[in-house]
């Protein structure tokens, strides 16, 4: 008998199918927010009515909003709109749209309760893998208002307190994690994702795949985690295809949302791989996103690591409709069955960039918790020359 233990994320509540402003107003109304601040995608804020409706909904509790979140949320994003977040001396956060922007309010909440409000400052708040691989984690004081999410994508950051944000200076993504900072309530209104572009609204929907299969083949798995990755896994396989053949298919949307809820139930309840933490490099040093970065690196990630999880990659095989236990397969016939790239070439991704790729992964503390041990730079050429 092999003891463990499930911590479960402390979150309210998960809404589903209503409308988005409907359900903020109500969300605002039980919290009693008078002043709520709204963290939002530039394309939703400027070229959809999404943040209007929201902001109609929300009346005289609407306390403005900020759109200026970069891809992988830059460090300076972050200290911007923490400084206009303290401006508008809110009593709530809003994320509305895809991961950026949720994770972007995450480590707002981190640098808001340390009282930090510069990008140098940010340099003693993340998450560290010290040289043995162990995990530094900084104790971090607690949020200064509640956060409430409307995610637009799915990659499911909304359902855990781990936040990236990338130094640019490192070209390293950081994690940033502490109690509360992840949304207490989430909203999922498959109406507001139809302004998703294809390609992200699929390629992040391998994101949710990634965080099923990565948490099914932790190196300490949890039954909770891995009751809720395989049923992620069996609605993403049916309704992934669906959304891709009817964009307009609310149902699969819908379903598409609920297989991410349950895709992000590992995510720092368990401890993931090498897709994960190659991929949180690849993007820092390439500008790939990350929806993508699973789209290339899963598929290896899982050959490489069959010697040490095929058991459990029979599960997934199953789960994904395969009887023959090929879970890489798998995973490769979903991708290119959305369109999605399946190689680092395909992204234009250089072997000169690899040395970056490699520093960058070996400081990644997924990369360090991968099921077959990594503890060599020349272990992650291998799973990248695997991904050309």
């Amino acid at each position: 008998m092999k003891p463990g233990q499930h911590e479960f994320l402390p979150q309210d509540r998960v809404v589903w199918g209503r409308p988005a402003a409907e359900a903020v107003s109500d969300e605002a109304e039980k919290r009693n927010a008078r002043r709520v601040f709204v963290v939002a995608s530039k394309t939703l804020n400027r070229q959809t009515d999404v943040i209007e409706g929201i902001r109609k909904a929300l009346g005289g509790r609407f306390a403005g909003v900020f759109d200026e979140i970069r891809e992988h949320t830059p460090r300076d994003c972050v200290i911007e709109a923490v400084r206009a977040a303290r401006a508008a001396e809110p009593d709530l956060l809003l994320s509305v749209g895809g991961g950026t922007p949720i994770d972007a309010v995450k480590v707002m909440l981190v640098c808001m309760a340390e009282g930090v409000d510069t990008v140098e400052g940010m340099g003693d708040l993340h998450m560290k893998v010290l040289a043995d691989g162990s995990r530094h984690i900084p104790k971090i004081g607690p949020p200064p208002c509640p956060h409430v999410a409307v995610p637009t994508t799915l990659s499911a950051a909304e359902f855990s307190n781990l936040g990236g944000c990338t130094d640019p200076a490192r070209k390293i993504k950081d994690g940033y994690t502490a109690p509360g900072i992840n949304p207490m309530t989430v909203i999922l209104d498959p109406a507001v994702t139809i302004h998703t572009p294809d390609w992200l609204w699929l390629s992040t929907g391998v994101r949710g795949v990634d965080h099923a299969v990565e948490g099914i083949c932790a190196i300490e798995p949890s039954p909770m985690v891995d009751g809720c990755s395989l049923q992620a896994l069996r609605l993403f396989n049916d309704a992934l295809p669906a959304t891709k053949r009817n964009p307009s298919d609310m149902g699969a949307r819908l379903a598409c949302q609920q297989a991410a809820w349950l895709s992000g139930s590992g995510i720092l309840r368990v401890q993931y791989g090498a897709s994960h933490g190659i991929g949180h490099s690849l993007g820092a040093v390439t500008g790939m996103s990350h929806g993508h970065t699973s789209c290339v690196m899963l598929t290896p990630v899982l050959r490489y690591n069959l010697s040490h999880t095929e058991a459990r990659q029979k599960w997934i095989a199953s789960a994904m409709g395969r009887e023959d236990g090929d879970a890489a397969r798998a995973v490769a016939d979903l991708v290119r069955s959305l369109d999605q790239p399946g190689s680092l070439r395909a992204m234009d991704v250089r072997r000169e960039q690899f040395d970056d790729i490699i520093a960058g992964a070996m400081q990644n503390m997924w990369v360090r918790t991968n099921p077959r041990p990594i503890n060599d730079p020349e272990q992650v050429r291998e799973i990248l020359e695997l991904a050309w």
